[in-house]
């Protein structure tokens, strides 16, 4: 067995055990707390554990068929979260090519330009050609009632659906000296931090929040569960050390960084669904919302932890 195949083996069973001892918690909970269901705390973390196990799962049977699996997932993951933001934004008829052009032309190259490593097109295909390309397409249709709106929001929905969430199964074309075929480690290493930060500050928020941080954007979100959580996150972060090419202090530096990527691309998405009057993108994971609700930390963070990673090893 590989080092690699057993760091990752030893994260799952992690993953795993953790998961475990929350499903007892809830069980536990719900028996003495909630037996009739009328408690909707208890009922919601039951329900956000259930979503953990399908969403680990799923992962997990990507990162076993490899390469191809991890970039087919994500490329899915774009494909769902495009249409949730589609269905909040402002389109006539007269923009149905362009999106057209962004479902079936402009996430499919990206992706494809991903799989064949293609960096150099890659990392400007969409801010750059396809910026450009979707106001043409739309502009052909003849309609300029508040076309600048209508085409700003399609070309964002591809900057944060497609081309950030590309970022993450990107981290498998790093090449990094004395870390290869480790990259998926790095992919579970972001998931996790990130994700973690976005539980701990809910945690330390429900235990001692007082200050709200935006209680226009997000009332639950306080300053003591930011601290709280950013913090304990940088800290899981260094502790996993072990599956990235970093020392413990990089590895702290680097989840600090993505943690606080990741509470402000949630406070980003959380203005976009206030504007819209929502509260959720959607209603694809029970207990979560929409895809988009639990990417939305994951998009933000990717680009900058790819590009630090990337940059990083060139410099050395």
């Amino acid at each position: 067995m590989s080092a690699a195949s057993a760091d990752l083996i030893h994260l799952v069973l992690g993953i795993f055990g953790v998961l475990i001892v929350a499903s007892v918690i809830g069980y536990v909970l719900e028996r003495r707390l909630s037996p009739d269901g009328s408690n909707a705390a208890i009922e919601n973390l039951n329900a956000r554990i259930k979503a953990w196990w399908v969403m680990v799962v799923l992962i997990g049977i990507a990162f076993i068929a490899g390469r191809a699996g991890v970039i087919l997932l994500f490329a899915f993951c774009s494909f769902a979260a495009l249409r949730e933001f589609v269905t909040l934004i402002n389109t006539k008829r007269a923009d149905h090519w362009a999106l057209a052009a962004a479902f079936f032309v402009a996430l499919p190259v990206q992706y494809y330009l991903l799989w064949a490593e293609q960096y150099g097109i890659y990392s400007i295909f969409i801010p750059v050609y396809a910026f450009l390309l979707m106001p043409i397409i739309a502009v052909l249709r003849g309609d300029t009632e508040r076309f600048l709106v209508r085409i700003a929001e399609v070309q964002w929905a591809l900057m944060i659906c497609v081309f950030c969430a590309s970022h993450v199964p990107a981290l498998l074309t790093l090449h990094i000296p004395g870390y290869e075929g480790r990259n998926v480690l790095l992919i579970a290493f972001l998931v996790i931090v990130v994700q973690l930060s976005d539980v701990l500050q809910y945690v330390w928020g429900k235990l001692f929040g007082k200050t709200k941080i935006a209680p226009r954007l997000s009332p639950s979100k306080t300053v003591e569960g930011f601290v709280g959580g950013v913090l304990s996150a940088s800290l899981i972060g260094a502790a996993l050390w072990w599956v990235t090419p970093f020392t413990p202090l990089q590895a702290g530096l680097l989840a600090f960084v993505i943690t606080l990527m990741g509470f402000f691309g949630g406070l980003v998405m959380s203005a976009i669904k206030r504007d819209r009057g929502v509260k959720d993108w959607g209603h694809l994971i029970e207990g979560h919302g929409g895809l988009i609700d639990r990417l939305d930390s994951v998009v933000f963070s990717a680009p900058i932890f790819f590009h630090l990673v990337r940059f990083w090893w060139s410099l050395s």
